[in-house]
This record gives C-alpha cells, structure tokens and sequence, in this order.
C-alpha cells in the first residue's frame, strides 16, 4: 500500500478494477484548501488515458513489477513481438499496449515492465529518444536555419515527424519518444 507521496512516471497502480500507469502527475497545493495530486492514468488492459485527482495523503495500490529488457523483432497487424535478452523467450504484445509503437524500428531495446503476480506484460517503455533515418522529405532548403518552420518527413519505422526545413532525406534524426517530436539532426 503506497500514499500519494510515492506517486511518480511509470508507477503502475490499482485502480477501479483495472491497471492503470501513471503518465504525467502534478502535486498541487493550492492557497486556500488541501493539497491533492493531479494525475493522468493510461490503462494497461485497453490503452484508454483518463484523468484523475487524488488528494494529498490517500493511499493507492501499488502493483508489484519486474522490469525486462527486450529486443523489438517485429511486427505482425496489430501484434509485436519481443525477445527477452536474457533468456531469448518471446512474447507478443498488443499495439495499443505500447506508448509509441510507431516510433520501434526492428533491433530496438525496450524495458518491458511486467506484474509480478501473474507474469502478464503491462507496459513497454521506449528509450527516451531514438535516432532514425529520414526515408521521404521534401528537398531541404539550405541555411534556413533562423525559422521555426517545419516540413513532415517519413522516416525508417514508418513515422511521420515534423522537422525543420534543412532536414534532406538520409538524414538522420533524433526522435524524443514522449511526444514524437525532432529534437536535432544527427552529424556522422
């Protein structure tokens, strides 16, 4: 049993009969009454994302995780496979249980989070960022560097990011995984 103080990304949590992982939470204390605790809860079972409050204090249910590192092999539809590195076990997960399946290209490392009591996967969590090659882009423009413009670009996995308008095809890119976002081109 955990209290709103351990809150935190990533913490999964028993809640209205279902499995939910803390995405984004805010503690908030505000001039005049209780402080309370501002949360958004992704649920493991169907991927649907709800917000919620819970005020300072309240005790939650922790759910007892072993996280795993896998590989991302491939995928099939709505189904992707991963092998365990240790072991070389495979197990498939469905697309809505992943934050950013569009972002995994094949080879990728990812920490699959699984519950304790029962051996079932809950969550996969990406790196923070991943470097990817850009496929499909228009020309770039060269030294237009000074504006905030941007252009959709295609990359390996199958993404589309918007990136600024210097960016060419074979380009490569550093991909924040959160928000899907261009973070810098990549020099080699």
């Amino acid at each position: 049993m955990a209290t709103t103080s351990d809150i935190r990304n990533g913490l999964c949590i028993k809640y209205n009969n279902d499995i939910y992982k803390i995405v984004e939470f805010l503690h908030v204390k505000p001039g005049k009454g209780p402080a309370f605790v501002r949360t958004k809860l992704k649920s493991v079972t169907n991927g649907k994302v709800i917000d919620n409050t819970f005020p300072a204090g309240r005790k939650i249910d922790d759910v007892r995780v072993e996280t795993h590192k896998f590989q991302y092999l491939y995928n099939e539809g709505e189904t992707f496979h991963f092998m365990n590195n240790e072991d070389y076990s495979q197990i498939a997960l469905q697309k809505n249980t992943l934050d950013c399946p569009d972002l995994m290209k094949e080879g990728e490392i990812v920490t699959i989070i699984i519950n304790s009591e029962d051996d079932m996967p809950l969550s996969v969590n990406m790196p923070a960022s991943v470097i990817l090659e850009v496929t499909h882009t228009e020309p770039g423009v060269k030294g237009n560097t000074a504006t905030n413009a941007t252009k959709p670009a295609k990359v390996e996995s199958g993404a589309t990011v918007n990136v600024p308008l210097f960016i060419n095809e074979g380009d490569k890119i550093k991909v924040e995984t959160t928000k899907g976002t261009y973070q810098e081109r990549i020099k080699e």
